[in-house]
């Protein structure tokens, strides 16, 4: 990951984070596998939602196959608190959250709607249809289909 500059000097450029920090980039940087120079974003958000020091503690207390996806994790919740200060990457999963029962409620409506047209088109009665709207359409479906399939083959085929 590390490149040199010059062969004769045996320098080697500094990780993003030393470059950041300023400070001497060694050979066995803790940081440098994880924040190459080429993306100094990600340890700059990192660096200024969790600090340097707290982030080289708990990638020490890492085993060595975990701390890819530490610093993923960190980077992700870095970039959230920089958008939402407060609440971070809850905030964003509790977003997401209301657009899922948003889109509950509109599949129900939906749904509800395909049993009523059902009952229209079909001339059923209340008495007909199964007592909740899911076994609606599931017997809507299940029985039906294969009718609207055998008339029109060419459709399908």
């Amino acid at each position: 990951m590390k490149e040199k500059i010059g062969k004769k000097q045996g320098t080697v450029s500094p990780c993003a984070a030393c470059k950041l920090l300023r400070r001497r980039c060694v050979e066995d940087c803790l940081f440098a596998p994880y924040f190459p120079a080429a993306e100094p974003h990600k340890f700059a958000g990192v660096h200024k939602v969790f600090g340097a020091s707290n982030i080289n503690k708990m990638l020490q207390e890492l085993p060595e196959h975990q701390r890819g996806d530490f610093v993923s994790s960190m980077v992700y919740e870095a970039n959230a608190r920089v958008r939402d200060p407060v609440y971070g990457c809850v905030g964003a999963i509790s977003s997401l959250q209301q657009q899922v029962e948003v889109l509950q409620a509109q599949l129900a409506l939906a749904q509800a709607e395909v049993a009523r047209m059902s009952v229209r088109h079909f001339g059923w009665t209340v008495a007909d249809l199964p007592s909740t709207p899911s076994q609606q359409v599931k017997s809507f479906f299940s029985m039906d289909m294969a009718d609207h399939l055998n008339q029109y083959p060419s459709f399908w085929a």
